[in-house]
């Protein structure tokens, strides 16, 4: 059944309006015919099941079924700070980040990053990256969509990263913990996981996030790169606690 966003939804009079580039969707693409049904997000964490009422390019209303919670969503609130890879790596990390359950990704930059994005061109990147999210969300069916912050510099990534319940590092350098040891066995109610640019982070870097409370730890004993360290972290988070 697909799923499409429309957010702080609120059904009047039984239903609901869909946004236009989804009505363009439905009719033109889908081809889909009044009685089929989908289900429509109100971007909180609400579902709604529908069916197609009237069916226009230009709009399409669905009659509200049912509402239900989205079972979908972690039971913590997921933070990915990750350092600005190159080439087009970050666009996979989103996209993959939000199929893990990520609630947040946040772009930054560190000493070892490469690419520094200007901030004319990252803007425009900034609303692509957001419609990966968003793509990503409807394809596994969450209940909210992802934001993609602001770029951060990396003072500013730090004190945003160490106020997390659970705030992990994720470093290849001495003085870590192994990441099983860094999970609680209750889920924590809030959870930063933050991942290096190709070149990883400089040891003055890691000091200072262990300055700010975080917990340096260690994904095991191969070196993983940028774009498949986050995707280990958070599918270990997965495995603690959903499934």
């Amino acid at each position: 059944m697909p799923l499409f966003f429309l957010p702080n939804a609120e059904p009047e009079e039984g239903t609901l309006t869909l946004r236009a580039e989804d009505s363009h969707h439905i009719a033109l693409s889908l081809r889909m015919a009044c009685g089929d049904e989908i289900t429509v997000s109100n971007g909180l964490g609400t579902l709604f099941s529908c069916t197609l009422e009237s069916i226009t390019p230009e709009q399409v209303r669905a009659r509200v079924l049912s509402m239900a919670k989205s079972e979908a969503e972690p039971p913590y609130r997921l933070t990915l700070y990750q350092a600005v890879p190159k080439s087009d790596k970050l666009e996979l990390i989103i996209q993959k980040a939000v199929e893990l359950g990520a609630t947040e990704i946040v772009p930054f930059v560190s000493s070892f990053c490469v690419k520094r994005p200007h901030e004319d061109k990252w803007q425009k990147q900034s609303a692509r990256l957001a419609r990966i999210a968003e793509e990503a969300a409807k394809q596994c069916k969450r209940g909210l969509i992802p934001a993609v912050a602001p770029l951060l510099d990396y003072e500013e990534m730090l004190e945003r990263a160490s106020a997390a319940e659970l705030p992990l590092f994720c470093y290849e350098g001495e003085g870590t913990e192994p990441l099983p040891a860094c999970l609680p066995p209750a889920p924590p109610r809030s959870v930063s996981v933050v991942i290096g640019s190709e070149g990883g982070f400089s040891e003055k870097e890691a000091e200072a996030a262990r300055a700010r409370g975080m917990r340096l730890c260690g994904l095991g004993k191969r070196i993983l790169r940028c774009e498949t360290a986050p995707l280990f972290a958070l599918s270990a988070l997965s495995f603690q606690y959903e499934i």
